[in-house]
């Protein structure tokens, strides 16, 4: 058995899918005006004078804090649906291919499990998704992440843990 890894940013999708995710869900001109509002720690972020996790968190949590799991989830499966056309076929049949021989497949990725997910509903529970969980207190988010943000080392970790062989 083989396993296959896969990057979902740039990878398996043509672009990043944080800020295409927000404006999906708020709009142009609000994520415009957020993004701007961040600027300052995003040019710290590019120059690694700043954490790319508290970036992106914080960011993260100026969207969505206190949003209900219920709304935002149908946010994401909407947003799947929506933005097929953001996914590389090739990646998608590199993907049938392997499990078509009964090979593993995870995906790793620093974005929000609940936006990746869906995108691979094809595949049932075939697929392993491992990315960024965010908190939810009452069925509300909290705008902070459960898990480190599943970038650079933290994905190789995530690999190890999941297929420690």
């Amino acid at each position: 058995m083989k396993v296959y890894a896969f990057d979902f940013d740039g990878t398996l999708t043509k672009k990043d899918t944080f800020v295409e995710f927000i404006e999906y869900s708020k709009g142009y001109g609000k994520t415009f005006w957020g993004l701007m509002l961040f600027s300052p720690i995003l040019v710290l972020m590019k120059l690694r004078l700043y954490p790319n996790w508290k970036a992106k968190q914080r960011i993260f949590s100026w969207f969505f804090k206190g949003m209900e799991i219920d709304e935002f989830n149908k946010l994401c499966q909407n947003f799947a649906t929506a933005k097929q056309d953001i996914m590389r076929q090739s990646g998608l049949e590199t993907i049938r291919k392997a499990l078509s021989q009964e090979d593993s497949v995870i995906v790793i990725t620093a974005s929000i499990e609940n936006w990746v997910r869906p995108f691979f509903q094809e595949f049932g529970e075939e697929i392993r998704v491992e990315g960024t969980q965010i908190d939810v207190r009452l069925g509300i988010i909290t705008g902070s992440f459960l898990t480190k943000n599943c970038y650079g080392q933290e994905k190789i970790k995530r690999l190890k843990r999941a297929f420690p062989y």
